[in-house]
């Protein structure tokens, strides 16, 4: 599985269903100067996916509100994707969903991001934050069974909001109002002193 954390994040060109319209020359660079969260699902009308791209969808002011765009990507054609979005979400469709949903049906956008199973000819459930200048700064992937959970992508955004806004470095599970700290050896420790003090106040 490649890392691609720090490295520019592989463009594409490839055809896209955006609501009920099916757009032929949809790309990764045209969204240079916003964040794009860029997940793969391994198939429409099936069964952990639907969740998810319901999940985004009712989050999805909250990651607008963060200059960020969500793609959603899987092998099957853009006509299985009006198709699903046409399906009401009581049958198992995604109707309601509008953010793009990329049609790769070649394959190549799941291979250049590592999570094609070539086996199955389907993606693994990965999931990329793409920053503004196109580097990937974050990367996860689950195997087929495995939901994924938009709280933690829209915690690791706001880190990576924080980080960029402060300088300052976002330690294990932050959220929004906790305790950052300056990435030095003195930053650390005073991050542990208050903690600690945080403790014992809470006792």
């Amino acid at each position: 599985m490649s890392v691609l954390v720090g490295k520019k994040a592989p463009n594409f060109n490839a055809k896209a269903v955006v609501g009920n319209q099916i757009i032929g020359d949809f790309s990764l660079s045209s969204f240079t100067g916003k964040y794009v969260i860029l997940f793969f699902y391994p198939l429409d009308f099936t069964f952990v996916c639907p969740t998810e791209l319901h999940a985004f969808q009712d989050r999805l002011d909250e990651f607008e509100q963060r200059n960020t765009q969500i793609i959603g990507c899987s092998v099957d054609s853009p006509y299985a994707h009006l198709a699903w979005i046409n399906t009401p979400k009581s049958k198992g469709g995604i109707q309601g969903v509008t953010y793009p949903l990329i049609a790769d049906l070649s394959k190549s956008i799941a291979q250049d991001y590592d999570v094609l199973i070539h086996e199955e000819g389907i993606a693994y459930r990965g999931l990329f934050l793409i920053d503004k200048a196109g580097i990937v700064r974050h990367q996860v992937v689950n195997d087929l069974p495995l939901g994924r959970s938009i709280e933690e992508t829209l915690r690791i955004l706001d880190a990576l909001l924080y980080f960029e806004k402060h300088g300052e470095v976002c330690p294990a599970n932050w959220k929004i109002g906790q305790e950052s700290m300056q990435p030095t050896s003195a930053g650390l420790e005073k991050y542990f002193a208050t903690q600690t003090t945080v403790a014992y106040a809470s006792k």
